[in-house]
């Protein structure tokens, strides 16, 4: 991964000139003065949102009297979807702070780590909030994983991370909540590009059959028709309450260390350790992708970081491995030594090679239009999952 990203630098890649997305970066372009259009995407979420403004946290008032008023005589009036990581933790003490009563959801696809899970019982214990966990099994999700590294693409998460996205849109019917609560900031995480990362229910399911031994019995799979249901019929809200407000992820931190003893586990993706070791160890491996390159652009996007030291530790450094990591993944998945080496050398293939529900979306995209304007999915999928792509970017 080194080579190559010095190997750009001496070629003469540009490097965005507000940010440190660089070239190399699918789908990007520069405009005259050396800015890239995924900080242009950053700006116009911010007008759109007023994110940090007072006309933001105006939007976002309404939104939560709107909450209040769904959930009247019901038991829980939100779901959060919880990881024991910095924002969903945050996003349960601000709900409480905002008198909402929400019902914290965990998907445990069983590769937790121990700091992750006391964090959440701290939250969910000293807040009075309950806790509704779905736990798979883990030979199941072990074949999930092996099926996704057979298939040679990067998204080996994306099962897990769809996954959430059904449990928590379950719960919410379940329980008559009109409203999801996502813990996602553009400004603290920035927008990951476009391109070569993609899943949907379809691709997941499609890999599994061709590679996978098991069947899926406590997965759950997120369909198109499911999806639709979620969204058209159930109506179910997706809020991104960092979207509109002012938030720092450090000033969260130390409040949650503060008030609940919450521990931190080292980096972005990290309390997950299939997760951490997709980041810091395949993407970067396999597919020379470092996604540090999103916090840290935003970062200097806030001005919380210098750009020039951005530059530094995402060019001359290398993603934190956590010791034993590599051999706990190894261990899980049945690899050797040997095995484990060919999964990183084979050559790697991408979404587009692999069955999708992607050109339905495209087709679709007046109704996600309206769908995301009604708040039903976030702005995000529709920039993502509604337009065109260029495969060789």
């Amino acid at each position: 991964m080194e080579p190559t990203k010095k190997r750009s630098l001496e070629e003469g890649y540009k490097i965005c000139s507000k940010c440190i997305y660089d070239s190399s970066i699918p789908q990007i372009t520069f405009d005259e003065k050396g800015v890239c259009n995924y900080c242009k995407m950053i700006d116009t979420l911010t007008k759109e949102y007023k994110t940090g403004q007072a006309g933001g946290q105006a939007i976002l008032d309404s939104i939560v009297l709107e909450i209040k008023k769904s959930g009247k005589n019901k038991k829980y009036d939100c779901v959060i979807g919880v990881s024991g990581g910095t924002d969903s933790s945050y996003l349960m003490y601000w709900a409480i702070q905002n008198q909402l009563r929400p019902l914290a959801v965990h998907y445990d696809n069983t590769y937790n780590t121990a700091i992750a899970t006391e964090n959440i019982l701290k939250l969910t214990e000293k807040l009075n909030i309950d806790l509704f966990t779905h736990v798979l099994d883990n030979k199941e999700m072990d074949d999930i994983y092996r099926s996704f590294f057979a298939a040679n693409v990067p998204e080996i998460d994306a099962a897990t991370d769809l996954g959430v996205a059904e449990i928590l849109y379950r719960a919410a019917s379940k329980f008559g909540v009109s409203y999801i609560i996502e813990g996602h900031s553009f400004n603290e995480e920035g927008i990951t590009p476009l391109g070569k990362n993609y899943f949907d229910g379809k691709y997941i399911s499609s890999i599994h059959k061709k590679f996978g031994k098991l069947k899926m019995k406590t997965y759950p799979l997120m369909t198109f028709a499911k999806f639709i249901k979620w969204i058209a019929f159930k109506r179910i809200k997706k809020i991104r309450p960092f979207w509109y407000m002012e938030y720092s992820k450090e000033e969260a931190k130390k409040l949650l260390e503060k008030e609940f003893n919450w521990k931190y586990y080292g980096g972005h993706h990290l309390e997950n350790r299939m997760a951490a070791f997709s980041h810091s160890v395949y993407f970067p491996q396999k597919f020379d992708i470092d996604y540090r390159n999103n916090t840290l652009s935003a970062q200097v996007r806030t001005g919380k970081k210098d750009r020039d030291e951005a530059i530094k530790e995402y060019y001359e450094t290398k993603p934190y491995v956590e010791p034993d990591l590599v051999e706990y993944v190894k261990k899980r998945m049945g690899y050797n030594d040997s095995e484990f080496e060919a999964v990183l050398k084979a050559k790697p293939k991408y979404w587009y090679e692999y069955p999708t529900y992607k050109k339905r979306f495209e087709r679709l995209r007046p109704f996600f239009y309206l769908m995301y304007k009604s708040n039903l999915v976030p702005k995000s999928f529709y920039m993502k999952y509604c337009f065109p792509v260029n495969f060789n970017d």
